[in-house]
């Protein structure tokens, strides 16, 4: 009895890591191809990956878009047949309860060398589509002081105004 009770157990436990995987490399593959369509210039591929309500938040503290403010900002650059090259180097991926929604994370090699990604893909209609991704650069942290240093004088400003606009 404990031969069969195992021999039933161990198909299911393997089938249903496998959906998980099944799904991991979908989102794998949606995530890539972004990268992939943005590197190409492939206007139409990299933005049917966005859900229509997606937000996109970039490496600048005033780069905060919705996915048509996004496009109205992107569209030069892919026209001038060149926007950006990303490529993955880790990404870790984690599900809600019905996998239907997925939060990642993601180091990447760019043109400002290592970024972070995160984002939020969700199911819809049998394919993922990124809901919110947000780019940053890494600072190594035996640089901090450097950084901040550049970085005062130019988000001084910002930071005034986004205090005054609170009030």
């Amino acid at each position: 009895m404990k031969n069969l009770l195992l021999f039933i157990l161990i198909p299911f436990s393997i089938t249903n890591g496998n959906a998980q995987s099944g799904q991991e490399t979908k989102i794998n593959q949606t995530l890539d191809g972004w990268h992939k369509a943005a590197s190409e210039a492939n206007y139409e591929n990299y933005f049917d990956v966005m859900a229509d309500n997606a937000i996109f938040i970039g490496t600048d503290a005033t780069e905060n878009w919705t996915k048509p403010a996004f496009e109205a900002y992107a569209q030069p650059h892919f026209a001038k047949g060149k926007a950006w090259s990303f490529t993955c180097l880790e990404r870790n991926i984690y599900f809600n309860a019905d996998k239907t929604v997925a939060w990642f994370d993601e180091l990447l090699d760019t043109q400002m060398k290592i970024c972070r990604g995160s984002g939020v893909v969700v199911l819809q209609n049998g394919k993922w589509k990124i809901m919110h991704y947000v780019l940053s650069m890494t600072i190594p942290n035996d640089t901090s002081d450097e950084v901040v240093k550049i970085k005062s004088p130019i988000e001084e400003s910002l930071i005034t105004a986004l205090k005054n606009k609170k009030e």
